[in-house]
């Protein structure tokens, strides 16, 4: 008989605190993601071509992604030697803070592109702390049993939150920019007030050895169990090849001409996918041929990824963009559920880490990736050869990584 999702979250009270608090947290974040791409973008075009404001765009990806590369390995052996709640709220606090200064930056008749990038600097910085903390600290707030479940019950938040908050996000830019942003501080001071209310130690037994050893024990456990590895490899070269969230601005402005409405409905499109894929994952839960279905899902992501480059109509590229997602999300089940339930406990900080790393690498970094080659082709090409790109990572992998491939079943041990 199907957990009552409200028996569970009684059962665990301070996962129901942590599970509270990101729901403001998570809504936050996609309005602020969609209201920054979409400032950016309209100052650059005040005195830029299409190709170059995309451009600009990309440049918050790096700038987000330079200090998460550079800090995120470091922030996972931290998870697993101090608080982890203390470094989760240390991270929205200053991310909170990021959001405050692009509110009063936005009232000035002029905003500073410079400014921005700064701030989205700190952005990276503060999430290469929050994310391996914040993975690593469900795991200690349910039992091992529940782990799917939490893992179910935050990605549903997520999924909520990327389909609502940009058109959320969509409505307070017409608006203003500045509402957009004074909105997302007060979400966040609402996550973080309900996260600061979780009572159980967080801190997890303390491993000996030098910061460095540590990190070097969690890239070889990654490296070693060629399944994981493979696993969030995949994901970070499709992801940073196929990634058109970049692009979206253009498409929405200069392409589609559907305007600032129009651009919240095409970020929710993946979202839409990926809740609904999700969904369906938990009431049919992968159980033979996980490696298959994660490479089916990849290469839908890619093939989706060409339809939205060369759709002129907003619902095939709507359903383009939905496709993406589930594919999108057939990866990440596959991904979360191997890491989060084989790594022990005392690694999962550093193990969390690596795979952030990963992510912001096939998120942040492929932004950026994708206005450096708009820059050069245009939105349109740029798109699709990131899209054909991704078809060719996914036979690539296939072949390079037989043992995922091959992985059938994501219960137990991986080798």
């Amino acid at each position: 008989m199907a957990d009552n999702p409200l028996r569970f979250l009684t059962r665990h009270p301070d996962y129901q605190r942590y599970f509270l608090g990101m729901i403001p947290i998570q809504f936050g974040a996609q309005i602020e993601a969609i209201t920054i791409a979409w400032q950016v973008y309209h100052i650059a075009r005040d005195t830029r071509s299409i190709a170059e404001s995309a451009f600009m765009v990309g440049m918050v990806g790096l700038c987000q992604f330079v200090p998460m590369f550079a800090l995120t390995l470091f922030a996972g052996t931290l998870a697993d030697r101090v608080s982890r709640k203390a470094i989760v709220l240390g991270a929205l606090v200053a991310e909170g803070l990021g959001v405050l200064a692009l509110t009063l930056i936005s009232t000035q008749a002029s905003p500073s592109l410079q400014a921005i990038f700064v701030i989205a600097a700190l952005f990276g910085a503060s999430r290469a702390f929050l994310q391996p903390a914040a993975s690593a600290l469900v795991p200690m707030l349910v039992s091992r049993s529940d782990m799917p479940k939490a893992i179910s019950f935050s990605t549903t938040v997520w999924m909520t939150a990327v389909i609502v908050g940009p058109f959320i996000g969509g409505l307070l830019i017409a608006g203003s920019i500045a509402l957009a942003y004074g909105v997302t501080s007060l979400a966040y001071l609402a996550g973080v007030i309900l996260v600061s209310m979780i009572r159980v130690s967080t801190t997890p037994e303390r491993q000996p050895g030098h910061p460095l050893t540590l990190v070097r024990e969690g890239l070889v456990y990654v490296w070693e169990n060629k399944v994981v590895f493979g696993a969030i490899s995949l994901d970070l070269f499709a992801v940073l090849l196929g990634g058109a969230t970049a692009l979206l601005p253009a498409f929405a402005t200069d392409i589609l001409e559907v305007g600032p409405l129009g651009n919240a409905l095409l970020r929710m499109g993946p979202a839409v996918g990926g809740l609904a894929m999700s969904g369906y994952l938990t009431l049919f839960p992968i159980r033979r041929a996980a490696g298959l279905k994660m490479f089916f899902g990849v290469a839908a992501f890619g093939l989706a990824t060409i339809v939205f480059a060369f759709s002129r109509t907003m619902p095939l590229s709507l359903l383009a963009l939905v496709i993406l997602g589930a594919g999108d999300m057939i990866s990440v089940n596959v991904r979360q559920t191997l890491i989060q339930i084989v790594t022990p406990d005392h690694m999962r900080g550093r193990v969390s880490a690596v795979s952030s790393l990963f992510i912001s690498g096939s998120n942040e970094l492929g932004e950026f990736e994708s206005g450096v080659l708009s820059r050069f082709v245009g939105p349109v090409l740029a798109a699709a050869i990131g899209g054909v790109g991704t078809v060719l990572v996914t036979g690539g992998w296939a072949w390079m990584f037989p043992a995922l491939r091959k992985a059938d079943t994501l219960g137990g041990p991986h080798d």
